[in-house]
């Protein structure tokens, strides 16, 4: 709190006087950390209380213990986890728990139980514990002696009579109250709560929409109310003059700029070993050096170079600020007038760059800023991404924070370039693929802003690591110093920074390419608008091992200087995939995560309109099977979250 005010009393002639300055946050993004509550309910009668009272706070613990272990924000920063004063079993606990969950700013619940309890007159709080927008959830103790399953059974009842959304967890098998939490449980538990933290994070912040409409995409129409409604997230809009304005005044931090342009001259310099036995195969023939192209350019390398590293840095900084730019005395050594104003940034959790055509047929793409930003390092060290949509596609960024929301990790951009069939690579190589694609395979390039980390198996460079979840992956990465180098190092070395193709970039730029390697378990997603409603389409799949002549041919006859992903659906064959997807650009993730984005769009109240998660995964509030498990009846009945 400002030390000038306090509950009772507010200095406002010392606030009138105070000078104005980038305040300082913990974290990039200003905001409440995501607060799930525990809390535990009992039969309030005398002897049924007691007999209760210790097995019902040892629930709450392995609940509370499991989430404070497993749940992270993608910067590492813990959700926070608080706990009701006392065991809810009337109305004045309940409403001791709402006291003290509103002081603490929660917004999601995991009410919990081993026995009976009264369901609804005294669980008021299912009402008015919070508001509507909290996110629910029950779990109730599978035992013969303690009826946990009928308290959970007429709990859920009542929440579902008032259209209040619940998230049940029943463990199929009894329970053994000695030891850990069943897996089943404890993986309900873990999506409930990281797709909660999820909800939570991005709620109050905002999307950066860097320019308008790019070359008549709609996915670049940025719906500012469909953000609001439907995410809670808020729009800022900046014309793209304020990147040239920026470069043209010098107002940036020129220390880092030099930094950043040693950094890559460095990292990406030719002649860098491959290192394919350590990521999986599959590498670029050209891994690890800038290509700049032959004969008239518009700019010498050098020059190239440093432009598009300062339009990643302003575009960081539009997004979340930087205390440097207000500060005067940096200004006066580095050559710029320092303003709190224009320092401040736009608390934006997620952007997009409008680029073509307006900016690049002048200056050069914003590639290496796509590319840098969406990875998990830049010249400052290993972080979380920055999210970045390219041509100003917020409705695929929007999958791009859900997904790096959930798992911790960079999505990857793409167009969904080109449908293969085993047939047509056959009519095109001689070669037969139909054991390593039977159903045909998409080709998934874009420009060259593709996050850095998808030139990698990155699960491969851990011991282990294939076997693990994949936010154990993230927080495997996030611990380890030397994991982070490993990283850094190996997506250096296997990207080219190539030439910008003048007939489409005549203003220049540099792409990424990489060939990312097969064999890794990869979710792709993307969110739809239909009129004024959402929806939201998830397929899981495995990228693949193209023979390298075939991997090569693709290449060619696409465009080289693009980084590759082919991508294969399960279950699914790719021209279907292809169909059934909304516009011409999909969000794509490490990990096998449908069933976890199933369980947030429940929450944010946006049907799903594709997937293939089996169904045993499928984890959404009990309303639905009121109605029949009919994703779009329960959301329109439902309306968006916010709304």
């Amino acid at each position: 709190m400002n030390p000038l005010q306090s509950a009772n009393r507010v200095d406002f002639n010392a606030l009138a006087k105070a000078k104005r300055g980038f305040a300082p946050s913990s974290r990039s993004l200003v905001g409440h950390v995501p607060t799930i509550a525990i809390t535990p309910v009992a039969d309030g009668r005398t002897g049924a209380y007691e007999s209760n009272v210790a097995g019902t706070w040892r629930m709450a613990e392995k609940v509370s213990n499991l989430i404070r272990r497993h749940v992270k924000l993608p910067d590492g920063t813990s959700v926070r986890v608080v706990m009701a004063p006392e065991i809810v079993y009337g109305a004045r606990t309940g409403a001791r728990a709402q006291e003290a969950y509103t002081r603490e700013g929660v917004s999601a619940n995991i009410w919990v139980s081993r026995s009976w309890a009264y369901s609804d007159e005294l669980m008021s709080a299912c009402q008015g514990l919070g508001s509507s927008e909290w996110l629910q959830a029950a779990y109730g103790l599978n035992q013969t002696n303690r009826p946990g399953a009928v308290w959970l059974k007429a709990f859920c009842a009542a929440m579902d009579e008032k259209m209040r959304p619940i998230f049940s967890i029943y463990n199929p098998d009894l329970e053994d109250e000695d030891g850990d939490l069943p897996p089943y449980v404890q993986e309900r538990i873990l999506r409930f709560a990281r797709c909660a933290a999820a909800v939570a994070e991005m709620r109050g912040k905002n999307y950066l929409s860097l320019g308008g409409v790019s070359m008549g995409i709609i996915g670049s129409d940025v719906r500012r109310n469909i953000m609001l409604d439907y995410l809670g997230l808020g729009t800022v809009s900046v014309d793209m003059v304020a990147v040239k304005g920026r470069m043209d005044q010098g107002f940036y931090d020129h220390a880092e700029l030099d930094r950043a342009f040693t950094f890559m001259k460095k990292n990406f310099s030719a002649g860098l070993p491959a290192i394919a036995s350590a990521t999986g195969g599959g590498g670029s023939a050209n891994g690890g050096k800038f290509d700049f192209g032959t004969g008239p350019r518009p700019y010498p390398p050098d020059e190239l170079l440093r432009l598009c590293i300062l339009m990643t840095m302003i575009t960081r900084d539009l997004m979340i600020g930087n205390p440097k730019l207000a500060d005067e005395k940096t200004g006066k050594a580095q050559g710029f007038k320092a303003d709190v104003e224009r320092a401040q940034g736009a608390n934006a959790i997620l952007a997009g760059t409008q680029g073509q055509r307006q900016w690049t047929d002048l200056y050069p793409n914003f590639d290496v800023a796509e590319s840098i930003l969406n990875s998990s390092f830049d010249w400052n060290g290993f972080r979380s991404a920055y999210l970045v949509a390219t041509e100003n596609d917020s409705k695929n960024g929007i999958g791009m924070l859900a997904a790096n929301l959930l798992t911790g990790l960079p999505q990857l951009f793409a167009d969904i370039r080109t449908n293969w069939t085993v047939e047509s690579i056959r009519k095109a190589t001689g070669k037969n693929i139909s054991k390593i694609a039977p159903n045909g395979f998409i080709d998934k390039r874009n420009s060259g802003a593709g996050a850095l980390d998808y030139a990698l198996d990155i699960a491969a460079l851990i011991k282990g690591g294939k076997t693990m979840h994949i936010q154990d992956v993230a927080e495997a990465f996030r611990a380890d110093p030397a994991l982070q180098e490993k990283l850094m190092r190996a997506a250096c070395e296997r990207t080219t920074y190539m030439h910008a193709a003048l007939e489409y970039f005549p203003g220049d730029g540099l792409s990424s390419h990489y060939r990312t390697p097969g064999g890794i378990p990869m979710t792709a997603y993307r969110y739809n608008v239909v009129g004024n409603q959402l929806t939201f389409s998830v397929v899981e799949g495995e990228t693949i091992e193209l023979p390298r002549e075939v991997a090569d041919h693709v290449s060619k006859v696409t465009d080289p200087t693009w980084p590759e992903t082919y991508w294969a659906p399960r279950e699914m064959s790719s021209i279907e995939y292809m169909t059934r997807i909304g516009p011409n650009h999909d969000g794509n993730s490490f990990g096998l995560i449908g069933a976890d984005l199933l369980t947030l769009n429940a929450m944010l109240r946006i049907p799903v309109d594709m997937h293939n998660v089996p169904s045993d995964q499928i984890f959404r509030p009990t309303l639905w099977d009121r109605f029949g498990g009919d994703d779009f009846r329960v959301c329109e009945k439902l309306g968006p979250l916010y709304q």
